[in-house]
This record gives C-alpha cells, structure tokens and sequence, in this order.
C-alpha cells in the first residue's frame, strides 16, 4: 500500500494530496525563490512563505502523484513574469501558497513543506544558497549548495525514468 501526504490550506478550503515517495525535500534560496514570496506575503491575510533564514521550503513530488482533492476552484496561479513557465498556487481562500508548478514539460511539482500534514519527509538539502542574504548563517543540519546541484537533477531524472516505466 502506497502512503499518502496531504497539502492543506490555513482556513482547510483547499486539499492536496500527494500518493508515493516524494522525489526530494529541499530548501531554495534563489532570487525567484524570494520574490515569489515576496508577492505571497504581500496578498491580504497571507501568511510567512520563507522559513526565517529566508528559504522557501519545499517536498518535491512527480507531477503524476499530486491531486487537488478539495477546493480546486480556489486555486490561483501567480508569476513573477508573465513569459515565466512557473506558477505559484495561492489557496484564494486564505492566501496560503500551497505549490509551485510548470507551464512547460517538467514532471515535478513542489508543494510547499509548511502546508503539509503528517509524517513529512526530513530535509535533504539546501539549494542556492548564494543567493541568501548576507548576514545570514544557513544551518549545517544538510548539505548545502551554491546552485542546483547534480544531486538535484539526478533525483529529478530517476523520478523521470520511473514515470516512464509506470513505476
């Protein structure tokens, strides 16, 4: 039996559910990363979208895996540009973000980790970090990275390979 996560809003209007192992969970700090959470936070009522170091964390899932369970109607896509392949999802209802998602052929969807209830998977990474602020000292609890590490794109291309093979 496949386990499953469920992603919820602050007000509970919106559900989603994510079946099976995530492929990764992460913290990025890169400057789309911050202004998405920027615009996030300046939404009515929104709550914080960074954690205080000032990443945006995630659970990364394969986009097969992820469901709208509930509340679909309230979900709605923010960009940074209007020409960027990526959408932030905000729980109209309660401004929470709940994940991000692509206009272009990526298989994966990033659920943002403080939505999520449960048994949520440990932190296995930070992400560009060069991109944090200066006076910030990012914990040593994971391995931390400049950019987007090979690790990160070997995760992302196993989770590709096994939607291929219907795994």
């Amino acid at each position: 039996m496949q386990h499953s996560m469920t992603a919820r809003c602050v007000c509970g209007s919106v559900e989603l559910q994510a079946v099976g192992d995530a492929i990764t969970s992460v913290v990025c700090y890169c400057d789309d990363c911050h202004e998405g959470a920027r615009q996030i936070k300046a939404l009515p009522n929104a709550g914080p979208v960074r954690d205080p170091d000032g990443g945006s964390a995630f659970v990364i899932y394969r986009k097969d895996r992820v469901t709208c369970s509930k509340g679909a109607r309230l979900l709605r896509a923010y960009k940074i540009k209007d020409q960027s392949a990526t959408n932030r999802l905000v729980a109209t209802c309660c401004n929470s973000a709940m994940l991000l998602n692509f206009d272009d052929r990526r298989h994966w969807v990033d659920l943002y980790r403080a939505r999520l209830q449960g048994n949520i998977p440990p932190l296995q990474m930070r992400i560009a970090t060069k991109f944090k602020a200066e006076k910030v000292e990012i914990p040593s609890d994971v391995p931390s990275y400049a950019a987007f590490p090979l690790r990160l794109f070997r995760m992302l291309i196993a989770a590709r390979f096994a939607m291929l093979l219907r795994r």
